[in-house]
């Protein structure tokens, strides 16, 4: 599931550790039948990890990961935490520019997740959490 070469060393570039948990994330996704339609939209004030489609609506996903190894302990952190006010701020101002230039407008019909994945370094494994419907 995971390429050798990102964990041939202690610490990852955070780049790098998005990129697989957002790899994770979009398998999850595309399993469940949403057709993602951008990957990490960027502007200024913020970026938008994930965007998808579903059934007419258009979902926008945060992806925060969280890596651990099993064989050496638990792991506590929730990634969830790390969605606080101000970036929800941030997510905000970024859904509707994308709507504005690529979703119809603000009018159209969307919803906002948060996937949460824990990376297993020892098993070599993800696992995802989904918080479904968050309110801007």
């Amino acid at each position: 599931m995971f390429h050798k070469k990102h964990f041939t060393c202690n610490f990852m570039h955070k780049r790098a550790k998005g990129n697989i948990g957002e790899d994770i994330a979009m398998r999850f996704l595309e399993s469940r039948g949403f057709l993602v339609t951008d990957r990490n939209y960027l502007r200024k004030w913020g970026e938008l990890d994930i965007v998808a489609s579903k059934d007419g609506i258009i979902h926008f996903f945060e992806v925060k990961s969280t890596f651990f190894n099993s064989l050496i302990n638990t792991n506590d952190h929730k990634p969830e935490d790390n969605v606080h006010g101000l970036k929800v701020k941030h997510l905000r101002r970024i859904i509707e520019t994308y709507l504005e230039e690529k979703g119809g407008g603000l009018d159209a019909l969307f919803k906002f997740h948060v996937l949460c994945v824990f990376i297993d370094l020892a098993k070599r494994k993800g696992r995802v959490k989904w918080l479904e419907d968050i309110v801007l």
